[in-house]
């Protein structure tokens, strides 16, 4: 355990921007970390908890550091909570639209964009529940930026308009982009900047929670015990200790799935367009091409980027893919629902392929995501048609949805407008 003391030295003291960084930092180290005054306390990374320290400059921070990066934690924690140098600005205040906001958005986006003054996000938000469409885009009139999720719309009539309201800031507050028509942003010179990592962890644990309740059948077997029915029929499942998991897309998310499996005793197997080797030399996994994870696997976990065109991914699963696979295999998706051909998964359904699948996406969820449809009238029978298999679980577009990940997601998001404003790098968040 290690314990010092930190007299914080920031003008501004630890205000949004430094609190967002020591928490995004924090997540990050297997240490836990504790930060105190003498009279409050907080969890070094809930941003929320660090911003009610209100630890002005001057304020002496009791920190106590406990784990297995103890040193290289110290190192972080400090640079983060005295960061925030001044540098000029475009814009003294920068403006943007968020749209497709919920409540947990302007919870964390809030805290973050108050601050005004030196080293601060300067920003001013103004939240639209509804998503970025042809119909809303002239919301964004007089506005720097938009900020947009996944299910926005940001094609190239959106574009245009969002041009012609003056916005010169596409802000995705999430990894994927392809609802961003990246030809039209550069036609009309607009920076498309996105939160390249999160939390990897997140999306991976519930990828392996939704493909194990898949597995374990524990959605039929939490509503019989409702119905006070404790048989175990229809609630067969299979060990994963001892089979073969195949990770489709080694990126950060894919790597995380691939020491989850390991952690079962799985074997894992890689496929990726680009190959870490690393990741071999480490003996996490073994590459090999796509066929052979096809035919080979008993799990197969999806965590490629969806790409359209020829040689993309779009439909990385397809009819021709799901034949190459084992009878009885498992099937989960945490990326993009464009990567498997619906239909044909269906097809392959109700031919009885599969032993387990779960989807935390699918083709066509667009208008779906994030939308109560409750007392709606039924007008896409994809939906029912996919919950009416037994052996499939569907969840909503929630892999990524945790307090970590959301409170990384708004520092990243706002550190990436305040780059912009500040002529700063952008690093790995720039999309070209």
């Amino acid at each position: 355990m290690k314990k010092f003391d930190h007299v914080v030295k920031n003008p501004m003291g630890v205000h949004a921007r430094p609190a967002a960084l020591v928490a995004q930092a924090c997540t990050s180290f297997k240490s836990v970390v504790t930060i105190s005054t003498d009279d409050k306390t907080a969890d070094g990374s809930n941003v929320l908890q660090l911003l009610g320290l209100g630890a002005i400059k001057g304020t002496n921070l009791h920190i106590t550091i406990e784990g297995a990066d103890e040193e290289e934690a110290y190192e972080k924690l400090v640079a983060a909570i005295n960061s925030a140098e001044p540098k000029s600005k475009k814009l003294d205040l920068i403006k943007i639209a968020f749209f497709g906001t919920k409540s947990y958005d302007r919870i964390f986006f809030s805290e973050l964009s108050k601050d005004r003054g030196e080293g601060a996000y300067n920003a001013d938000i103004k939240y639209f529940s509804t998503r970025l469409t042809e119909e809303t885009a002239s919301l964004a009139d007089g506005y720097d930026a938009v900020c947009i999720f996944v299910n926005d719309d940001a094609s190239r009539p959106v574009i245009e308009t969002l041009n012609k309201c003056g916005v010169k800031l596409i802000l995705l507050r999430c990894a994927g982009f392809n609802n961003v028509d990246m030809e039209a942003a550069k036609e009309y010179g607009m920076t498309v900047l996105r939160v390249p990592a999160y939390s990897p962890y997140a999306v991976a644990e519930h990828a392996m929670t939704i493909i194990q309740a898949a597995n374990r059948r524990i959605h039929k077997a939490y509503n019989k015990v409702k119905d006070n029915n404790f048989a175990l029929s229809g609630l067969l499942g299979i060990d994963l200790h001892n089979k073969v998991a195949g990770i489709m897309g080694t990126g950060r998310i894919g790597v995380c799935m691939a020491n989850i499996c390991k952690g079962y005793g799985m074997t894992v197997l890689g496929w990726d367009a680009f190959p870490n080797k690393k990741l071999e030399e480490d003996g996490l996994l073994t590459y090999v091409s796509k066929e052979e994870l096809l035919k080979r696997s008993d799990l197969i976990s999806l965590h490629a980027p969806l790409i359209m065109g020829e040689g993309g991914t779009h439909h990385l699963i397809d009819a021709n893919a799901i034949s190459l696979m084992k009878d009885n295999v498992m099937l989960v998706n945490t990326s993009r629902g464009g990567l498997i051909d619906i239909n044909a998964l269906m097809d392959a359904l109700k031919q009885d392929k599969f032993h387990a699948v779960a989807l935390d996406v699918y083709e066509g969820e667009d208008e779906n995501v994030y939308t109560d449809h409750s007392e709606d009238m039924l007008s896409n029978d994809i939906v029912a048609r996919l919950v009416s298999f037994p052996n499939l679980i569907l969840t909503s577009h929630q892999a990524f949805f945790t307090r970590e990940a959301l409170q990384a997601i708004a520092a990243v998001t706002m550190e990436n407008a305040r780059n912009f404003n500040e002529s700063l790098p952008y690093g790995a968040a720039e999309v070209k």
